[in-house]
């Protein structure tokens, strides 16, 4: 990392070691750059937030420095600071439940014009907490807020239900529950939405 500038270097060296290996073997593995699927049984190993954050810090430091104006690299290195940047967005790919890391790795995934990255990261949503996918339908970027809205309405509606009580994520689970009605045709999701009118109507009333 020394050879890319003083900052990359400097936080490369504060990622943890169990961190800095996870970039290490995925560099070593021959062919393109590719997050592995997330194990649909659940036996991933256990989430970790402080490599998440470290691993999020990294990337922004490479993809800052591929920005900087006036960056002169050889041809060699410039291939290679690409590689690392997309290798650390595939680790993170893989491994993160965050809003913030996976709202980062879209708008990556947009500026390059990656549509099938995209395709991956909203398939990878379906591992995330739903408090996590009602934080990324809030967002601002608004292909985030769609695809987060899309794996809300994909959600099952007993989940949805369970967000009803929640103050911050209500309204959220209420508009994914409009949705499974009207677009998918749940009536689970069309009983429990007339139920909440007839709510909403008898509050009005007082």
């Amino acid at each position: 990392m020394e050879d890319f500038g003083g900052r990359l270097a400097s936080v490369w060296s504060e990622l943890r070691p169990t961190t800095r290996g996870l970039v290490e073997r995925a560099l070593q593995t021959p062919g393109p750059v590719v997050a592995p699927a997330r194990n649909p049984n659940g036996t991933n190993p256990p989430y970790d937030a402080r490599a998440d954050h470290e691993l999020s810090r990294l990337l922004a430091a490479l993809d800052e420095r591929s920005r900087e104006p006036g960056v002169s690299l050889a041809a060699e290195k410039e291939t290679q600071l690409r590689h690392i940047a997309d290798t650390c967005a595939a680790v993170l790919q893989e491994k993160t439940r965050s809003a913030e890391v996976f709202a980062q790795l879209v708008r990556r995934a947009e500026s390059q014009r990656d549509y099938k990255r995209i395709d991956a990261l909203a398939d990878a949503l379906s591992g995330f907490a739903p408090s996590e996918v009602c934080e990324l339908a809030r967002s601002a970027n608004v292909v985030v807020r769609a695809l987060a809205n899309e794996a809300l309405a994909q959600f099952p509606t007993s989940v949805l239900i369970n967000l009803l009580s929640d103050p911050v994520d209500s309204d959220i689970a209420r508009d994914s529950l409009r949705r499974q009605a009207q677009d998918y045709g749940s009536e689970e999701a069309r009983q429990i939405v007339n139920a909440l009118a007839q709510v909403d109507a008898s509050g009005d009333e007082y």
